[in-house]
């Protein structure tokens, strides 16, 4: 299982004030062993001087003076003219006598081994009277070594202790408010949207808290929307359903017959293209973003498509009472592209401009072109989008919630499944106040 944030905090902290206290002593260790010797060393050596010039003034014994430094634990051993070694310490003999003292030249000092013990030994020349060394055993300086050693562990200790505190306080501190930032989440896998994350504790943890809250108004506008648009598409299936079943029951009851029969029939047929279009373009749009959707991008003579596609919509522009106009060059205007998807978004943006123009009112067709791409657009005459409605008139759904009930509107996935298939086609396609005096749908395409 995985530990906890408070306990890997903590973890953490005894870890570093661990490493830091254990590290610190050993060098502290070393320098104040290091440093002790030195200090002792420089004190022998300044007890070898003063002990030479007293020695050799001769105005003190010499059993007092060994006396005196025998009680602070220095050896005496005294080298005659004559080669004779005269001290009461058979250690700090052999000491001297391994230091150089019968080949004195000069002043010397130095740390030998006798046995187990280390022992620091200054030598000084004295004139007629031979020479003399002074050794101390650097148990002492081992002591202090010891000392330190302790205070360290008990140094360590107190670190421990407080890494700990600071440690817990420090993972409470940061695992409190992610903890209820946690609960807020899970809460919201279960459907809720009304809970909030408290934004407090340190700032990283402040800006989960914040993310949350924000997907969480994020995912209760999608789903708002995915609610009116699940109940608009409901509403534009059930309409050609109920005239297809209508229809259906007459003429299986009989009583639709003879020519009106007939009728009934070209409904039938007429209201089921409609639920073939609805049900093709919802399958088209939950499939656009899947990696297997189809593309066959040819090089397309766009001069071309607009004129087919004129000759279809100048008819039902016609029927409508709406007037059609198409604006195209003479010469052909080629792109590489899918023919297929680029007339069904043609289509979609013309059906979208002919349920929103009112009879009397125009809808234009146009094609232009420049050296690197190409622009075809589709503009009307209807009421047109308020300004701030433009940037997002392609988000499903949206502008069939605004407009349901006060204009004509469609299933709200028409100007979305545009959207999509112009992306993947690697285009771009904007919307925009017309000349016309309503909407512009603009398409660019990269030309060859």
């Amino acid at each position: 299982m995985r530990g906890t944030l408070a306990v890997r905090v903590t973890a953490l902290c005894l870890a570093v004030a661990g490493v830091v206290a254990v590290v610190g002593g050993l060098i502290s260790a070393r320098l104040v062993v290091s440093t002790a010797r030195e200090v002792t060393q420089q004190t022998l050596s300044d007890q070898a001087d003063v002990f030479v010039s007293q020695f050799a003034d001769n105005r003190i014994g010499l059993r007092r003076m060994v006396e005196v430094l025998n009680g602070q634990g220095v050896a005496v051993v005294q080298a005659r003219p004559n080669g004779v070694v005269v001290t009461g310490d058979a250690t700090a003999e052999k000491a001297a006598r391994q230091a150089g003292l019968l080949d004195l030249t000069g002043p010397a000092h130095q740390v030998v081994e006798v046995g187990n013990r280390t022992l620091l030994v200054e030598l000084r020349p004295a004139d007629a009277r031979g020479a003399i060394a002074l050794v101390r055993e650097a148990e002492t300086v081992k002591g202090s070594g010891r000392k330190l050693i302790r205070n360290i562990v008990v140094a360590l200790g107190i670190g421990l202790l407080v890494a700990a505190v600071a440690g817990l306080v420090l993972a409470r501190r940061l695992a409190r408010p992610l903890s209820r930032t946690a609960a807020v989440a899970y809460s919201m896998t279960h459907g809720r949207r009304d809970l909030r994350a408290p934004v407090d504790g340190p700032r990283e943890v402040a800006e989960v808290a914040a993310a949350v809250n924000d997907l969480s108004d994020a995912l209760h506008r999608s789903e708002s929307r995915q609610r009116e648009f699940l109940l608009s598409v409901s509403h534009e299936l059930r309409t050609p359903l109920t005239a297809v079943k209508g229809f259906a029951e007459s003429l299986a009851d009989g009583v639709v017959t003879g020519p009106a029969a007939t009728a009934a029939g070209r409904t039938i047929e007429q209201e089921a293209d409609r639920l073939d279009r609805l049900v093709g373009d919802l399958l088209d749009l939950a499939r656009l973003g899947a990696d297997d959707f189809r593309l066959d991008l040819v090089p397309v003579d766009l001069t071309a498509l607009v004129a087919e596609s004129a000759r279809v919509w100048s008819t039902r522009c016609t029927a409508a009472g709406v007037r059609f106009a198409v604006e195209s060059p003479p010469t052909p205007v080629w792109a590489t592209t899918d023919p297929r998807r680029l007339r069904q978004v043609v289509d979609g943006l013309a059906e979208n401009a002919l349920r929103a123009t009112p009879p009397g009112r125009p809808i234009v067709l146009s094609l232009t072109s420049t050296a690197t791409e190409a622009v075809l657009q589709v503009r009307d005459g209807g009421p047109g989008l308020a300004p701030e409605e433009y940037p997002i008139a392609f988000e499903r759904g949206v502008l069939n919630a605004r407009y349901a009930g006060t204009r004509p509107v469609g299933t709200g996935i028409g100007l979305a499944l545009v959207h999509g298939l112009v992306t993947r086609m690697n285009a771009t396609i904007t919307a925009s106040p017309s000349p016309e005096g309503g909407a512009a749908f603009t398409v660019r395409l990269a030309t060859q």
